[in-house]
């Protein structure tokens, strides 16, 4: 059974978004998924893979936050064209997931950590080690 404790699904379904995995993404999350940004929001596993064949955007995460079923992700994104790979946009934001029964049930994108922190109802204190900051902790210390 994968593990499915909330930061670890919102990795494994960043991870998914990234390589553009419509199967994995949509099996990670709820049916009613709700998916905010800028533009609004929409529901539900069509509106993903709508999402997901449109945006053209990868997201690197550089700091984490989680406390019970929140999760927000600080990133750098990039927006690339679909059809020729180029460049369109790059910027800092930052997500904020909700987890549900063992799936995302709600992501929401905002344009700074302190709007998806409050979001999510999580604080500074809520940072946990990222996979980079982890790798450099040596295992019996972890």
């Amino acid at each position: 059974m994968p593990d499915t404790r909330p930061l670890t699904l919102v990795r494994e379904w960043q991870d998914a978004a990234n390589r553009r995995d419509a199967a994995r993404l949509v099996a990670l999350s709820d049916p009613a998924l709700e998916v905010a940004g800028p533009r609004g929001a929409s529901h539900g596993h069509a509106a993903l893979r709508a999402w997901l064949d449109r945006a053209g955007l990868h997201l690197a995460t550089l700091r984490a936050f989680a406390r019970g079923d929140a999760v927000v992700l600080a990133q750098r994104g990039v927006w690339r064209d679909l059809d020729t790979g180029a460049v369109t946009g790059e910027r800092d934001l930052a997500s904020a997931y909700r987890v549900a029964g063992g799936r995302v049930a709600r992501v929401a994108r905002h344009d700074d950590l302190a709007a998806a922190l409050a979001d999510a109802g999580l604080d500074a204190a809520d940072e946990v080690a990222t996979q980079a900051k982890e790798a450099s902790i040596p295992p019996s210390a972890r």
